[in-house]
């Protein structure tokens, strides 16, 4: 009964809709009817501005973070990754927002840093990286779930100082939602290919700012 109660609470942590709150809240708008339509922290930077993006990004991690964290906190013997991965759905599919939800990476990313810190830290570095080069969300989204779930494999063989031992459920949740990531970014990567795919004003190819014309 507390298992089910617990993962019950990651599901409803992971349903808090933290993009769709502020921008009502804060700015009188719902950012589903703006941009992509997306209620995460891509289209909260685009139409509510960066403080609001980086706040969105924070809950959203952290609402991950939290639901990974339930069994050590409430001493559970039971995978810790099962309740990010709830937490994960509950984003994906928010009671609280009529079940549409966001594409998984933030909150993604929040499970993996209540797993295992240094692994977390690890596929940042990739991300920024990647973010760098490309200066497109999505794509970076895309390949670092790649490369973490190809990591997960890995870094137990090359480089066990960051994941010492193969866990196969890790990998199965990363592959699971590495497949939902790049579902949810299908109309992304047909953008990508048309060489229409927006940017951010950071990295090698980051979008100009406007002249005011």
């Amino acid at each position: 009964m507390k298992t089910a109660m617990l993962l019950l609470l990651a599901y409803f942590l992971g349903s808090i809709p933290s993009g769709v709150w502020i921008g009502k809240i804060f700015f009188k708008k719902d950012i589903r009817d703006y941009g992509s339509g997306g209620t995460g922290t891509t289209n909260t930077f685009r139409i509510l501005g960066k403080p609001a993006g980086f706040v969105v990004f924070a809950i959203d991690l952290l609402k991950g973070t939290l639901a990974t964290c339930l069994p050590m906190i409430f001493h559970l013997d039971i995978n810790p990754l099962w309740f990010g991965l709830v937490a994960v759905i509950g984003h994906t599919l928010p009671i609280f927002a009529g079940f549409k939800g966001g594409k998984a990476v933030a909150t993604s990313a929040g499970m993996l840093l209540g797993y295992s810190p240094l692994f977390f830290f690890y596929s940042l570095v990739f991300f920024l990286i990647v973010l760098y080069i490309t200066s497109m969300v999505s794509a970076t989204s895309i390949l670092s779930a790649i490369f973490v779930t190809l990591s997960t494999i890995l870094l137990p063989i090359i480089w066990p100082a960051i994941l010492p031992e193969h866990n196969w459920l890790l990998t199965l949740v990363c592959l699971i939602l590495t497949t939902y990531i790049i579902y949810r970014h299908r109309e992304n990567i047909q953008r990508i290919k048309n060489g229409t795919e927006n940017r951010v004003s950071f990295g090698l190819n980051k979008k100009e700012p406007s002249d005011g014309h």
